[in-house]
């Protein structure tokens, strides 16, 4: 990963997500995991690797953007737009699925936008999620 990349790196377990204004279950939020590593990423789900592909950072401007490109799993050839913010443990993207960069931090219905915020792993549980195959069934 580039140099303004780099401090993402590692494993991110997904602590809430909402999508069309609406707050997704918790039950997702225990059991989704993001790893990012070596200018790629991959979503896990119960340890098991649902969408991977390639990292890059977006364009300078107000925001830190971050472009993801799906190689494998149900955005395989999509690029989805994100910015993003990162403070001590906590990693908040927003993502843009519908092929345009969001403008804020906030969906609403309608929109094809997920705001998903993260903590990083201790050093103990990323090493157990590393231990998973990286292939997507």
């Amino acid at each position: 990963m580039n140099s303004a990349l780099s401090a993402l790196e590692g494993n991110w377990e997904l602590i809430k997500a909402e999508m069309g204004g609406e707050r997704a279950p918790e039950v997702l939020s225990r059991r989704t995991t993001l790893r990012l590593a070596e200018n790629q990423y991959w979503v896990y789900f119960d340890g098991l690797v649902t969408d991977h592909g390639l990292t890059e950072e977006g364009a300078a401007g107000r925001a830190k953007t971050l472009l993801l490109r799906g190689t494998d799993g149900p955005n395989v050839g999509r690029i989805l737009y994100c910015i993003y913010q990162h403070v001590g443990d906590r990693l908040r993207i927003c993502y843009g699925l519908d092929g345009v960069m969001p403008d804020r931090f906030a969906t609403r219905e309608g929109e094809a936008r997920y705001l998903a915020t993260y903590r990083r792993m201790s050093a103990a549980s990323s090493a157990a999620e590393n231990s998973f195959d990286d292939t997507v069934d």
